[in-house]
């Protein structure tokens, strides 16, 4: 890992100025990024598992002037480039990641909730986020801005990654016709559900998937899914058709190939209820990938985000002077991919008191992470 962590991370600029330089920025980001795998949270953290593992550490970097102070690895996380440490994680990330074909990438947004100043009248910071979910990894993320939303944060992030040939999975914020078109440049397919915000699109499909006989194959493909467990029973039918005539505008829609509604019924106890999801796709006639990619998309909700918030405590986090938020996400990021590569089968929680406690252990992620 150690190895591709210099290389993908070479190129930042360091904020200081030159004669102000006690530690080298290598050494600041390799114990910021060992720390959080150790289940560090902050700055003060961050230094005492430093003066901690001060022996360990000097097996990766030289740290020749020991330990940096909490403050002055607040002072340099906090004022490095977001723009420029996220393009070196996905970099990073996509030399772990290779050349993977076929792979579902989830898109979603989520908010760093403690990360608001009132002083400053800055509001918690929202971030929209990349994630692999056959392998499992994080991909990149994007910060919103004040004024803006998701809408326009989600091409910058399309942007960034390398999407070939890949299948992008985003819910209803990014249904737009610039985002569809994004993805399609980048050689991706796209998978996006539709509601409200595109109002005509929505009940046209509404309204075909109503009229349409059930099991009618001369017009579309089904698919059914059974769940149990809890005391709860889940059955989702899957159905997806290449008929595109009655919706409005197609042509709006680069490469949009395929519509398909998602019917998920549960049934807790003797009480049941039942949803419906629509989407647009350029995917090709294909109910069962249909089907995996649209329930593939929840994984960065269970695998990222809650792992983010609950695990790592990310919705707790303080961090916010300049850069901090932004940046301490990305640490957060690595660390979790790192910790996800392990392979043994323990939750990341144990991985990360294991790793805290064993030098051994925490080696071994790192090692694990070129493999």
């Amino acid at each position: 890992m150690f190895a591709s962590f210099q290389a993908a991370f070479s190129g930042l600029e360091d904020p200081r100025v030159e004669r102000h330089k006690l530690h080298q920025l290598e050494d600041i980001l390799f114990l910021t990024v060992s720390a959080a795998l150790s289940g560090a949270e902050g700055w003060e953290a961050i230094e005492h598992f430093g003066e901690a593992k001060l022996d360990w550490l000097r097996t990766y970097v030289p740290l020749a002037n020991n330990v940096p102070s909490h403050d002055c690895i607040a002072r340099v996380i906090s004022r490095l480039s977001a723009d420029s440490l996220m393009q070196c994680f996905i970099t990073w990330t996509r030399a772990m990641l290779g050349d993977v074909s076929g792979e579902i990438i989830a898109i979603d947004g989520k908010t760093v909730r403690r990360s608001y100043d009132k002083k400053q009248g800055l509001d918690s910071i929202h971030l929209v986020n990349a994630w692999a979910t056959q392998a499992g990894l994080a991909l990149g993320q994007v910060k919103t801005d004040t004024k803006s939303n998701e809408i326009t944060a989600i091409p910058q992030l399309v942007a960034l990654l390398e999407l070939k040939g890949q299948i992008v999975s985003i819910d209803a914020m990014g249904c737009q016709t610039a985002i569809a078109q994004a993805i399609v440049k980048k050689q991706a397919d796209y998978v996006l559900a539709v509601k409200g915000n595109q109002s005509q699109l929505h009940e046209s499909i509404i309204d075909f998937f109503g009229t349409l006989r059930k099991d009618d194959h001369n017009l579309a493909q089904y698919h059914e899914q059974t769940d149990a467990g809890h005391g709860r029973i889940e059955v989702r039918r899957y159905v997806q058709s290449a008929c595109l005539l009655s919706l409005p505008q197609v042509e709006r829609w680069q490469k949009l190939t395929t519509i398909g509604m998602v019917e998920s019924q549960r049934t807790v106890g003797e009480k049941s209820s039942c949803e419906r999801r629509y989407y647009v796709s350029s995917l090709p006639l294909d109910v069962v990938q249909f089907a995996k990619v649209v329930r593939s998309h929840w994984g960065i909700e269970n695998s990222l985000h809650w792992v983010l918030d609950v695990t790592m405590r990310e919705d707790n986090s303080r961090l916010r002077r300049a850069n901090a938020a932004c940046n301490f996400a990305v640490v957060r990021q690595v660390a979790l991919n790192l910790l996800k590569r392990e392979p043994s089968k323990s939750s990341i929680k144990r991985k990360q008191f294991r790793a805290s406690l064993s030098d051994e252990f925490r080696h071994r992620i790192i090692q694990h992470a070129t493999t």
